[in-house]
């Protein structure tokens, strides 16, 4: 279980880093990051339907992004469970339930 965990986090953070520059080079309100650095020509260099790819291209990577949070939070909290049992430490649930 500790090899799944630590590959998805290791996913993760590509993914995480991935969608930050993909969303750094598309053309925005302002003109973005690509107009930033070349100017107008960033329209010519990458084609004429380049915001449309980067705008799917985008919402797939945010949908692998949740999915590998959701999945990386129910880990961390199996692991967590699993360290509690192993140790013999006290069940955070029936703490919070037993009355002062």
């Amino acid at each position: 279980m500790s090899f799944l965990f630590w590959l998805s986090l290791i996913l993760f953070i590509f993914v995480c880093l991935f969608m930050i520059l993909l969303i750094l080079i598309q053309k925005g309100r302002g003109g973005g990051l690509a107009s930033a650095f070349g100017g107008m020509g960033g329209n010519t260099a990458f084609g004429s339907k380049t915001g449309d790819v980067l705008t799917w291209a985008t919402s797939i990577v945010f949908g692998i992004f949740l999915v590998l949070a959701v999945s990386l939070n129910l880990l961390a909290n199996y692991r967590q469970s699993e360290a509690n049992r192993v140790q013999g430490g006290p069940n955070v649930v029936a703490e919070q339930k037993a009355p002062p």
